[in-house]
């Protein structure tokens, strides 16, 4: 696991921050105000004309500057697509700035009101630029950005949380065993022979803005993978409400871009993989800080019984045939 300060942000002082910004030509006039990030630092601020932008330092040594520019590239594309997403600023002819170990990036301040997950009209609308945003994304592939796979999301987060000092050492063989079991069975229904395209890839509702219509937030996670991992998180839900939600989305989403049904049979899988991704990510992150604060839970006995509790309740999810659209008659 990386300790190195830089890592932890420990080296990312206000006069740091100050400096980096009058280094693209940029003055703040009016503090900085820290935004709500775990994995990156984000400070929103307004300048010496008054104009309000937020600023983003990635987390060292998790992208290298290929994978950021690709991040940065495909925001363009989207952009230039009259696609609403927030996309950096290009600030003395670059996106994607570097200082003291850092890269940061500079986004315009935008607003908006939180997206209603139960509002099916937004629904729809999202649906319909999610089918632009993969139209776009199927124009090809990144190459240094990864592709959602097994390796990354179940492999490599069982090996970082069997080293983790967080799981009690009573309850450690019994988690890992769990673990285990809910790999195994996650593995054995991942189709890999799905079209590959790039994603946003971790849109839920918290990364929607609302205003006349969806804006799009923090391709931070865009890489390449099925399309439906752009889709699965929007439903909730009984099994009944999200066959109505899924039909919604598909049928807007199919104004734009053709959906391929047979990767519905990864949601349960990608659940899976999100919730063994989900932990280890806060367990490599646990010398930053800012994680122990945020979740002091996770050193809980009963936080590590109840994730057992729930990969035997996914492991069920498994078993079931995969979700389905409505039935037309």
């Amino acid at each position: 696991m990386t300790t190195t300060p830089a890592f932890n942000f420990h080296a990312l002082t206000p006069d740091l921050i100050l400096d980096a910004l009058q280094q693209t030509g940029i003055y703040v006039d009016s503090g900085l105000t820290e935004l709500n990030s775990y994995e990156n630092r984000v400070f929103q601020f307004m300048d010496e004309s008054r104009k309000r932008y937020v600023v983003k330092f990635y987390r060292p040594e998790r992208w290298n500057e290929a994978q950021l520019r690709e991040e940065h590239e495909f925001a363009a594309e989207l952009n230039e697509g009259e696609i609403p997403l927030i996309a950096p600023l290009a600030v003395a002819g670059e996106t994607l700035h570097h200082y003291q170990g850092y890269f940061f990036t500079l986004f315009p301040s935008a607003g908006g009101r939180a997206y209603e997950v139960d509002n099916l009209d937004q629904l729809e609308m999202v649906g319909r630029y999610l089918g632009r945003i993969h139209q776009v994304g199927g124009e090809r592939l990144f190459t240094a950005r990864p592709t959602i796979g097994l390796e990354e999301y179940l492999t490599q987060p069982r090996q970082v949380l069997e080293s983790s000092e967080l799981i009690p050492d009573g309850q450690r063989r019994a988690f890992l065993a769990a673990t285990d079991d809910l790999i195994q069975a996650t593995a054995q229904r991942w189709q890999p022979e799905w079209q590959s395209r790039r994603l946003h890839g971790d849109c839920h509702p918290g990364n929607i803005l609302w205003r006349d219509g969806p804006c799009f937030v923090d391709l931070d996670d865009a890489r390449n993978g099925p399309a439906v991992q752009d889709l699965w998180m929007l439903l909730h839900g009984d099994k009944a409400e999200q066959r109505i939600q899924l039909d919604i989305l598909l049928e807007a989403y199919g104004e734009f871009t053709d959906f391929d049904q047979r990767e519905l049979a990864l949601i349960e899988p990608l659940r899976a993989m999100r919730m063994v991704h989900y932990l280890a990510w806060v367990a490599r992150r646990w010398q930053d800080p800012a994680f122990p604060r945020s979740f002091p839970w996770m050193t809980e006995s009963h936080f590590w019984e109840r994730q057992m509790l729930t990969f035997r309740e996914q492991i069920i999810q498994l078993q079931e045939p995969p979700l389905q659209l409505m039935p037309m008659y």
